[in-house]
């Protein structure tokens, strides 16, 4: 497999295909620039911020620093206790109740019953996450004294599908999720020491015997959603994607990531792009939000290497470091273009267009609404509009692929919490509906959801409240085609392996 950037590290294994293998990939280094400092800066300005999470925050914070005062009321104890064992009884307890166990507490009990009623599921949610921490600590350091003391034992393991495990174990509510792990917490086993409880081992020795949580390092398996409904399962790439195509079969293979900063990107160690296209086999990657300037492009592509030397950017003018867009090729295209031709909308470097044999290749940044929604009306009632126009009229000479972070979780099977993200950035009303209106209504067709109906699959996690650990996010990212192509590809993926943005790579293979 050729390599996409020249790496200055040793060559690596290829593995055979996905279920084979490492479960997490840390896509580190594009590029070596010895000017480069190891650490990110997690921050991002064009990400769709909840403000759920907002009021959230601001309950957390309020409780940070702050111990509960010593109670020492046996009625207040257990109050809080039939809270933490149903927290449904929150939403029903009137505004005295609310307020007295609150000061009993010490968390500040001013506001309306909506804040009341936040404040309290804030605090018991995070006793939950404190108490499951501190049993899976217990549990963790019993098993590494049992190691060092070199006590040998027996591990048995019983296997669930991913599927069976998503609907057994995690399709339930944001609270009871942390009860139910709570209680496996104290039942089940560990296997590694990360990530969330899976499938049950027992480790016996001479003298004790210790059941430990195994460890699910593969989250993108949970069923996680606010409101599951019957027939919903999560996303697994290890069991969903079919086979590959017969030899000799006619295709092409796209990918499509928001790396969410590529210098960024290049910071990172461990895992490389190499082992990515090794292992995809990629003839295109369509790269979002590069945030690169113009000087850093050159830089960029002297580094490419056999096969993939056909790279194409656009940068933001308009704000230097933001938004930026790019197309690699191994397959030379016929034409490339930048932006709509529309100077109001090609200022920030949101599309490239390559024209292959057979389709159009779009590229594209959506732009986001942004904090408190100041640029809905442009995004609806201008971009989307103008964006449809054109592909469409591209549509004339020959079918479409619109790929990127399209910047809309268009269902609630799309997000994690789709109550509490009405008024927010990607998830209003007014953007799932200019979706729909101005590309599915019009031909396009959603090639990963025509693919798995009822299939929960996240593509963007937001780093403020670790959701990728939780599987907390929104598919925020796409493959549109035109419809005469609905009928002619194979797989429409997504990569939740893949580290290194709060975005995971999705693909794309299309029989030509």
């Amino acid at each position: 497999m050729n390599q996409v950037f020249q790496l200055g590290h040793k060559a690596f294994v290829t593995p055979a295909g996905f279920a084979v293998t490492p479960r997490n990939f840390r896509i580190g280094t594009f590029v070596s620039f010895r000017a480069m400092k190891p650490k990110r800066h997690l921050a991002s300005s064009s990400k769709p911020a909840s403000s759920f999470d907002n009021m959230e925050d601001e309950k957390v914070n309020r409780l940070v620093g702050s111990t509960p005062k010593d109670i020492g009321v046996e009625s207040d104890e257990a109050g809080i206790q039939s809270v933490k064992d149903n927290p449904e009884r929150i939403e029903v307890m009137t505004v005295q109740e609310l307020r007295t166990i609150l000061r009993s507490i010490g968390v500040p009990a001013k506001g309306s019953k909506r804040d009341l009623v936040s404040a309290l599921k804030v605090y018991v949610e995070k006793k939950m996450e404190e108490e499951v921490s501190s049993i899976s600590a217990e549990i963790v350091s019993v098993k590494r004294k049992a190691n060092t003391k070199s006590i040998l034992g027996e591990r048995k393991a019983k296997k669930f599908s991913h599927e069976e495990h998503a609907q057994e174990i995690y399709s339930v509510p944001e609270v009871s999720a942390l009860q139910e792990s709570k209680r496996r917490a104290k039942k089940s086993p560990i296997g590694d020491e990360t990530g969330e409880v899976d499938a049950k081992a027992s480790v016996k020795t001479d003298k004790i015997s210790v059941t430990l949580p195994t460890v699910q390092s593969e989250p993108w398996t949970m069923l996680a959603h606010k409101k599951p409904q019957k027939g919903w399962i999560a996303y697994n790439p290890r069991t969903m994607r079919p086979p590959p195509l017969a030899e000799g079969t006619k295709s092409v293979k796209l990918l499509s990531w928001n790396v969410n900063g590529l210098r960024a990107l290049l910071k990172l160690e461990g895992f490389s792009v190499l082992q990515l296209a090794q292992r995809e086999n990629f003839d295109v990657l369509c790269l979002q939000e590069t945030k690169l300037q113009e000087k850093d492009v050159e830089s960029i592509k002297q580094c490419l290497l056999d096969g993939y030397e056909n790279s194409f950017w656009t940068c933001s003018a308009s704000k230097l470091g933001y938004s930026g867009t790019a197309i690699i090729s191994r397959i030379k295209p016929l034409s490339v273009t930048y932006g709509l031709g529309i100077s109001d909308h090609d200022s920030e470097g949101r599309l490239v267009r390559a024209e292959f044999d057979s389709f159009f290749l779009l590229s594209c940044y959506v732009p986001n609404s942004g904090d408190g929604l100041r640029r809905l009306s442009y995004r609806i009632t201008e971009w989307d509009p103008s964006l449809s126009s054109y592909v469409k009229e591209l549509e004339k000479k020959k079918p479409v692929i619109l790929t990127g972070d399209l910047n809309c979780a268009h269902q609630e099977i799309d997000i994690y919490n789709p109550a509490g993200n009405r008024r927010s950035a990607g998830f209003t009303d007014e953007e799932r509906q200019s979706f729909g209106a101005n590309f599915l209504s019009k031909g396009f067709v959603d090639t990963f959801r025509a693919q798995h109906p009822g299939v929960v699959g996240y593509t963007y996690w937001g780093y403020r409240h670790g959701g990728r650990k939780t599987n907390r996010g929104w598919r925020l990212d796409y493959f549109l085609v035109s419809e005469s192509l609905a009928d002619k590809f194979h797989d429409s993926s997504i990569l939740p392996d893949v580290t290194g943005s709060d975005h995971s790579p999705i693909g794309l293979i299309l029989k030509l």
